[in-house]
């Protein structure tokens, strides 16, 4: 197939975007709840949250918010279930791998610009048999700000080797 007209890459979101995180970032969040005496959440509720990461889902498991007394606690026990089960029930979105052989088949290059710690990350990605496939991957510590700026886009387009101007961003999120 011959490249797409416009665009020589495309560079996708993580969390809620590429691949269903939720029941393993969910998961993290409902241990540290069910260590506390209480219910796990339901994946529902957890799952609209997700993009926006560990903040969001302190907030609707426990109504912290960054500068909250208990939050960086919280939040550390929280990752640090997550990492035990990075990539357990973590798939892609049905169609996605379609979609990237599709990218490919276009001679597109693609990557991951997340807002996701990229110690997180590469072992997500990795399990998802896409880090060998990826031109970039980016992590929310990657770049000297994190998304919403476009410190991330940029760093992901210099090292997949294309011009900024000819890249598309796909995600899930306001931001």
């Amino acid at each position: 197939m011959p490249p797409a007209p416009g665009f020589d890459a495309v560079f996708f979101d993580l969390d809620g975007t590429l691949a269903d995180t939720a029941p393993d970032l969910g998961g993290a969040l409902n241990r540290v709840r069910v260590e506390e005496g209480l219910e796990p959440l339901h994946l529902d509720a957890l799952r609209r949250v997700t993009s926006h990461g560990v903040r969001g889902l302190l907030q609707v498991g426990f109504g912290l918010a960054p500068g909250d007394p208990h939050y960086a606690s919280h939040a550390a026990r929280v990752l640090t279930h997550y990492s035990a089960a990075l990539c357990v029930e973590t798939r892609l979105f049905p169609g996605i791998a379609e979609l990237l052989d599709l990218v490919e088949a276009h001679r597109l290059r693609w990557g991951i610009v997340t807002n996701k710690a990229l110690r997180y990350t590469v072992p997500v990605v990795d399990g998802l048999a896409l880090l060998r496939r990826a031109a970039s991957v980016v992590g929310g510590d990657s770049a000297p700000r994190a998304k919403p700026a476009a410190d991330p886009l940029l760093l992901a387009a210099a090292v997949a080797g294309v011009e900024p101007a000819r890249c598309l961003y796909v995600g899930d999120d306001a931001r």
